[in-house]
């Protein structure tokens, strides 16, 4: 910690009424809603990475309320209500991060999701094809009608090979996750949010009804304090209860020519893959070793790598020749409920985490419910 802080810089920079850790969707969300509810509020972000670490600028892009098989998985961890539930906070948390920023700043485009099966997987499809009318009936008050459909007949359109059932999802899109956190820092700012980042949280103490925060930048403090660091807010408060797990994803160079359009999940969503730029974006494979990717620890296996790369030769590209352009991972944060975790930790100590790999669907809105409870706990 650099002690060569003036007297200028200590008043003016280091003392709020609220601080969020953590600059990704829920936190800078977090921070707006606070300071669009009340515009005198003084709120700032620390944020431990030079851009935002997690999650946030390192997934696929993918603005989805997830797969029919999915939505089984999900169904058997709740009610059928409960997901209806669910499914309706991951539609809000889109609209509202449409409304905020608008679709063309985040490069939203909406061409369907797909969902492949191989032949091998004859009895997963099936599955899920007689589960289509159970789950469009369960939320068409949420998005509209038939939002799931067969669509086996446009498999060749796209070039597959191996697949022989595919269900879509009319409803689903993608977006530009940079553009969108790049956005959101800016309006953030423009409303009076202070952002810093190479900040790291490494200890937080309890002096006179306010909370001291000791960083490598120096010592802030605020009344009203949220964690919104996702898989890494257990460094801070060990006893929250969640898995990190660790998404691998890599991109090709542009390729001429290519037939793919819209998003796609294969193996009960374990891979996903889109189009970004005339280029392959394909994450996932955490379901090889699950053990292994519970970590918080960014990196690359060779084990995942091969499988992802090894899925475009077979399946999304057969027969034609690619480069990789770059690899990168992001780190999520699992719980046994499907529902984000949002919660007093401790007094005015607040936390929003555990968005289950929905980030992007939920974010907008785990971060509004966690800046409400900051206001019910008075401000």
């Amino acid at each position: 910690m650099d002690n060569n802080i003036s007297y200028w810089e200590k008043t003016s920079f280091y003392d709020y009424d609220v601080i969020v850790v953590g600059s990704g969707i829920v936190g800078l969300n977090a921070a707006i809603h606070l300071r669009k509810s009340f515009p005198n509020l003084n709120v700032a972000i620390l944020e431990r990475g030079f851009l935002p670490s997690g999650a946030s600028t390192k997934n696929a892009g993918f603005a989805c309320f997830g797969s029919v098989s999915e939505l089984i998985e999900q169904e058997k961890n709740t009610t059928t209500n409960g997901l209806h539930n669910l499914i309706q906070q991951r539609w809000k948390g889109l609209s509202k991060l449409r409304n905020l920023l608008g679709n063309e700043t985040v490069d939203y485009q909406a061409l369907g999701g797909h969902e492949l099966f191989k032949n091998e997987d004859i009895e997963l499809a099936n599955q899920c094809v007689s589960k289509i009318e159970h789950y469009n009936y369960l939320i068409k008050d949420i998005v509209g009608k038939d939002a799931f459909y067969l669509s086996s007949h446009k498999i060749d359109s796209f070039g597959f090979k191996g697949i022989t059932t595919m269900i879509t999802n009319k409803y689903e899109a993608q977006i530009d996750t940079g553009k969108m956190m790049f956005a959101l820092i800016k309006y953030a700012q423009s409303i009076g949010v202070s952002i810093f980042n190479s900040c790291t949280l490494e200890q937080i103490h309890h002096e006179n009804n306010r909370k001291v925060l000791f960083t490598n930048q120096g010592m802030f403090s605020c009344t009203k304090l949220i964690l919104a660091t996702n898989a890494f807010i257990q460094s801070l408060v060990p006893s929250i209860e969640l898995s990190p797990g660790r998404g691998q994803v890599l991109i090709t160079k542009p390729i001429a020519n290519l037939k793919i359009k819209g998003t796609f999940h294969y193996d009960k969503g374990y891979y996903y893959f889109r189009n970004i730029d005339d280029r392959i974006l394909l994450g996932g494979g955490r379901n090889i070793d699950f053990k292994a990717e519970e970590t918080t620890s960014f990196g690359e296996t060779s084990s995942i790598q091969s499988a992802l790369e090894n899925l475009i030769k077979t399946i999304i590209l057969p027969d034609q020749s690619f480069e990789i352009d770059l690899r990168w991972s992001g780190i999520m944060a699992f719980g046994r409920s499907l529902e984000p975790l949002i919660t007093e930790v401790e007094e005015n100590v607040f936390c929003a985490t555990r968005c289950n790999g929905m980030g992007i669907a939920i974010g907008t809105q785990t971060g509004e419910d966690v800046a409400e409870l900051v206001i019910q706990s008075g401000l």
